[in-house]
């Protein structure tokens, strides 16, 4: 006899007949689920999306789609990178951001991890190795080996794409000619780094976005081949484990273990695959996770429909709680800021003659340089992350601190050149940061591409170069014999070590200052000791951490 049967779902999609007027595109759905998922990200969640449904029901097409007709996966990458642009575009005058976004993409077959973004040499000698599951106790499940690939723009992440869904396991079977046999997991590591409000900040994003294989029953007349055999068991215990998982998650005492209510553990059956496993922050914990039933209206597949539709359901009543992924360092920086004004107001209280400062107030100022060579480390880690990506010159150079009209406070450790324009028409600055090992200064057209870049009939292709070593002290080497190279007006023509306040002329038209922070920091040490003696001072707001310049404009125009 008929029945009807009820389920209750966020969203129901039709795409059969694109002629219907309910049909649901890719766009469509996309701009349902996929901008819920670009909106977790840029907000510091992680998101998950995974299509899970019988074989030859639309998983591949919904994550992956066709050419010309682009599923979920390579339209958030897309709109990933249009948000980055358009935040730079908008944003940027308000607000300093850095970006960086790097992919995985790998699959699960037979049990086993195997990369599909080897490297080319790799290719042919990886080809059956499989990759090791490790769980971190704090980062939880990864992939030991498994590369990340930095991409810089969408084209880079579409070519990626293709290459992995190339090397992924497909086979015919009696259901599709070109059916997935292995789970596919496509990871974007979102990170943004800004300045808010002069401070740091830097939160992490993961995407996971899932291609499961389908399940399906052996057909009895058909003959198969015993690794097609040995395939399907493997799908179908990695899909019922999946089941378990959800199960556990989705019953009372899963949906008690999200609340603050203490219960009994309940046990949660992660490992009973390698799926499960890898997805367990994404099925019951820190994420937004979305799940994309597929199904058939044939009535042939009446009791697959059924079982994925069960199998949602129980999905759906998982409750989990994601948190904001911010870098633990940058956390720290911020306390540490909050903790340094208070000292600084508690030592303020205790000033007003010229007497030694009690032994108590001594401990206050000692226990604020402490706070404040602590913050100096954290940022010059913070800043030192992001220095070689698009924006990382500019992020030091706008923590500005603008309690005064016409100052501009440049925060940061590492030691730099400052160009010196004289072109009374300029009204930009140009700062190039010397990293730990060797910085090249030549033009544009030597034969190796120049760290820092000059121009001037008298600069040589290869001018010189400035090593920074591990102990802080920086050398420059004169490359080409002639080149014009003076040092506080002081021809240089061997090896010569730069210090704090040096002038350099590179050409006759490039002049420069060296700037070295922890150099400075110590010669005004030395300097307040000598002039106060035993007496304690209280330590100015940016005393040892930062140079300060001024400029008679209205606005700091970088050019790099």
């Amino acid at each position: 006899r008929d029945r009807e049967r009820l389920f209750n779902f966020d969203r129901v999609f039709w795409s059969v007949d694109p002629k219907s007027d309910d049909f649901a595109s890719q766009e469509m759905v996309y701009g349902d689920l996929g901008a819920e998922v670009l909106a977790s990200a840029t907000e510091g969640y992680n998101a998950c999306v995974f299509a899970y449904g019988p074989t030859g029901s639309g998983k591949t097409y919904t994550m992956m789609g066709l050419p010309g007709d682009e599923g979920l996966i390579p339209r958030i990458c897309e709109g990933l990178f249009d948000r980055m642009k358009q935040v730079r575009e908008v944003e940027f005058e308000e607000e300093i951001f850095s970006f960086e976004v790097s992919v995985s993409y790998f699959e699960i077959y037979n049990e086993k991890v195997r990369d599909l973004l080897p490297a080319d040499d790799e290719t042919k000698r990886d080809e059956k190795c499989s990759l090791k599951v490790r769980e971190h106790p704090k980062d939880g499940p990864y992939v030991q080996g498994l590369k990340q690939r930095i991409v810089r723009d969408k084209q880079g992440v579409q070519e990626l794409i293709d290459k992995g869904t190339e090397n992924r396991t497909t086979a015919a079977t009696h259901m599709h000619d070109r059916s997935s046999r292995s789970h596919a997991i496509f990871t974007i590591n979102f990170t943004q780094a800004k300045l808010d409000e002069d401070l740091p900040s830097e939160i992490v994003s993961k995407i996971n976005l899932v291609d499961l294989a389908g399940s399906e029953r052996a057909d009895p007349t058909t003959n198969y081949h015993r690794g097609r055999l040995k395939e399907g068991a493997n799908i179908n215990k990695s899909l019922v484990a999946l089941g378990n998982v959800i199960q556990a998650l989705g019953s009372p005492q899963g949906q008690e273990r999200s609340t603050s209510v203490k219960t009994k553990a309940l046990f949660i059956p992660y490992r009973d695959s390698v799926l499960t496993w890898l997805l367990k922050d994404s099925l019951g914990g820190n994420a937004r996770t979305i799940m994309i039933a597929t199904i058939s209206p044939s009535s042939l597949r009446y009791n697959e429909t059924i079982n994925t539709l069960r199998y949602a359901r129980r999905a759906k009543n998982i409750v989990n709680r994601p948190c904001v992924n911010e870098d633990p360092n940058v956390s720290l920086i911020r306390e540490l800021r909050a903790e340094i004004v208070r000292l600084r107001g508690m030592l303020s209280s205790h000033w007003g003659s010229t007497m030694s400062l009690s032994d108590s107030s001594s401990n206050v100022v000692e226990k604020l340089e402490e706070h404040e060579n602590m913050v100096c480390e954290l940022t010059k880690t913070f800043f030192g992350k992001w220095q070689d990506s698009q924006f990382g010159l500019m992020q030091p150079l706008r923590a500005f601190d603008r309690s005064q009209s016409l100052g501009v406070i440049v925060d940061t450790q590492l030691p730099h050149l400052l160009c010196m324009d004289d072109d009374i028409l300029s009204t930009g600055i140009m700062l190039y940061y010397l990293q730990e090992g060797t910085t090249s200064i030549g033009t544009e057209d030597a034969a190796l591409p120049q760290d820092i870049v000059l121009s001037g009939s008298d600069v040589a292709a290869e001018h010189c170069y400035i090593e920074h070593d591990v102990r802080g002290d920086v050398t420059l080497y004169p490359c080409t014999d002639g080149a014009p190279i003076t040092v506080n007006d002081r021809d240089v023509a061997l090896p010569v070590r730069l210090s704090q306040g040096d002038i350099l002329h590179l050409g006759k038209g490039n002049m420069f200052r060296f700037n070295h922070p922890q150099e400075a920091a110590k010669l005004r040490e030395r300097r307040r000791v000598r002039n106060h003696g035993n007496r304690a001072i209280i330590p100015s707001p940016h005393t040892g951490n930062c140079f300060m310049y001024f400029f008679n404009v209205n606005y700091v125009h970088l050019e790099t």
